[in-house]
This record gives C-alpha cells, sequence and structure tokens, in this order.
C-alpha cells in the first residue's frame, strides 16, 4: 500500500449547517460539496485546503455511525482518509499484515469515490478510510 495523500480528515458534527458557517466565516474555507450519503446515513460538507479535504459528516438518523460516534465519543475527528491507487490490494495488503477491515469490499461513498474502512481496533485507535478515485 502506498497512500499518495490524505484525501481527506472527516469530522463528526450535531448540525451541518452551523459547522459551515464557522468553517467558512471563521476558518475562512469555502463549502463546495453538500451531499447525502444514503447508505451511510450521513449529510457530508466538503471544504478543499491545499491537495487535502475536511468533510465534516452529520448523521441523518439516530442509527447510525456517525450519530453513534457522537453519542460516544462526542463532536470531533471521526476518521482520516488517505488516497490509494488500488483500494482492492491495499484492503488485501492490510489484512495480510493483520489489520481488520470494516469493508472486505470497497463501495462508493462521497464525491464518486470507492471507499473501504479499516477498524480503528487494528489502527491504534484511528478509523482509517481507504479512498480510490476511478474517474482519473
Amino acid at each position: 500500500m502506498k497512500p499518495t495523500h490524505i484525501e481527506h480528515i472527516g469530522i463528526a458534527v450535531k448540525n451541518l449547517d452551523e459547522a459551515v458557517k464557522y468553517y467558512e466565516e471563521v476558518i475562512g474555507l469555502k463549502c463546495y460539496n453538500i451531499e447525502e450519503v444514503v447508505d451511510q446515513k450521513v449529510r457530508t460538507a466538503f471544504f478543499k485546503v491545499g491537495e487535502t479535504k475536511v468533510e465534516l459528516l452529520e448523521s441523518t438518523a439516530p442509527d447510525g455511525p456517525v450519530a453513534k460516534f457522537i453519542e460516544k465519543k462526542g463532536e470531533g475527528i471521526h476518521h482520516i482518509a488517505f488516497a490509494v491507487k488500488s483500494l482492492e490490494e491495499s484492503l488485501q495488503h492490510a489484512e495480510k499484515n493483520g489489520v481488520r477491515l470494516i469493508d472486505q469490499e470497497p463501495r462508493k461513498g462521497a464525491e464518486g469515490l470507492d471507499i473501504a474502512f479499516l477498524h480503528p481496533k487494528s489502527t491504534f485507535g484511528v478509523l482509517t478510510e481507504l479512498c480510490e478515485d476511478k474517474s482519473d
């Protein structure tokens, strides 16, 4: 596995609109995309900082993964995502090296990326997302 860059840092928030306002008015970033990822029960907002993005995540359901995260840990950094060239090979490499996979196969994520998560119990407490942009 050879990540090309940090694709994004995911931040769990209770209220997406309030968080977008903060990132725009206080931090000075511009939100360029808001979308809902139905199967993940989440609404996302994206900001670009250099080559890296900040992704705000608001749960759309009380039983969604982001809602459960906020209930346990409060708002804050939810995950870090690395861009990789071959997601399937990267998952195989991680699994061969003893990493527990949340996703055995890539699935569709926000912005049309193929994504897969590695379990934080095998990644030193950090929920890790691998992303591949097949539109390149």
